[in-house]
């Protein structure tokens, strides 16, 4: 299978590399910093702690080793990527700092603040899932699409996009580390919101491991029953379903009868289908 190119991999050609600047970003200049106003488009929602602060401390000692990218705006230069050099050179008091200017649309501003963050680990799930949100309502583009131009599985994109339809204070949780992304996935699966409420509680209060709550989750989605005509959970087979789900990246369902039974693999889009089908072919 050939390997996916991914615009995150080409990112030196418009945001530096951290640790200098080659021979190809000497179009850099010294601007004002107050010339500069921030990216409306930034994923990135949470600037504190004390990462910044150290960061600022480097500015004092070494000033800005990577020049931050802008584009021209009325009146001075907006921000495209390097949010937190800019922020750490003004609390470092700096008046000047080394910029690139690029001529880029919106979309591609919004591309590129995502693509940094990722490609830095910058982001949590939640800024993350949010800014693939923005790709698709303002940029106009498909889950596919941007799996493609970051370098991801459309898997990854959709999952992440459902723990978006979790309460504000869990997405809080989860971006104050209380839940993992595994925890707001499975907790995303659950349609009943009390039941996702108590199931939450459960995991803070007793520390729920990720396969725990997703087991807890399955039993919530489809509940175990006694009497004749219900099936009998078997470990072998639920491995089995766990195993086709992560591969598949989507539902998937196995019934067992006496001889035989049957695999239920589920989709939610035209897109989803032709995907599964080119993983099954």
């Amino acid at each position: 299978m050939p390997k996916r190119i991914a615009l995150g991999k080409g990112l030196s050609a418009l945001i530096p590399e951290e640790g200098g600047m080659d021979e190809g970003a000497q179009r850099f200049f010294m601007c004002p910093v107050d010339k500069i106003e921030p990216n409306p488009y930034q994923p990135r929602m949470d600037f504190s702690g004390p990462e910044l602060d150290q960061m600022a401390e480097s500015v004092r000692r070494n000033g800005i080793v990577t020049p931050l990218l802008v584009s021209r705006e009325e009146g001075g230069y907006r921000l495209i990527a390097g949010e937190r050099r800019w922020r750490a050179a003004q609390r470092a008091g700096l008046d000047r700092v080394p910029v690139i200017v690029r001529d880029v649309t919106e979309r591609e501003t919004l591309e590129l603040a995502l693509i940094e963050n990722l490609h830095r680990k910058d982001l949590n799930p939640i800024e993350e899932a949010f800014a693939y949100r923005r790709l698709l309502e303002e940029a106009g583009t498909t889950q596919e699409e941007i799996a493609k131009r970051l370098g991801r599985d459309r898997s990854t994109i959709t999952n992440s996009l459902r723990i978006l339809t979790l309460s504000p204070s869990m997405q809080q949780d989860v971006m104050e580390g209380r839940l993992s992304m595994g925890h707001a996935r499975a907790l995303a699966g659950i349609k009943s919101e009390e039941s996702r409420r108590r199931l939450r509680d459960r995991i803070i209060s007793r520390g729920l491991s990720v396969r725990q709550v997703e087991a807890a989750a399955r039993n919530i989605a489809e509940p175990q029953r006694s009497d004749k005509g219900s099936r009998l959970r078997d470990p072998y087979y639920e491995s089995l379903t766990e195993n086709l789900k992560r591969t598949l990246g989507t539902k998937v369902e196995i019934a067992k009868k006496k001889a035989g039974g049957r695999i239920v693999i589920h989709f939610y889009s035209e897109e989803e289908l032709d995907r599964l089908l080119g993983i099954l072919s």
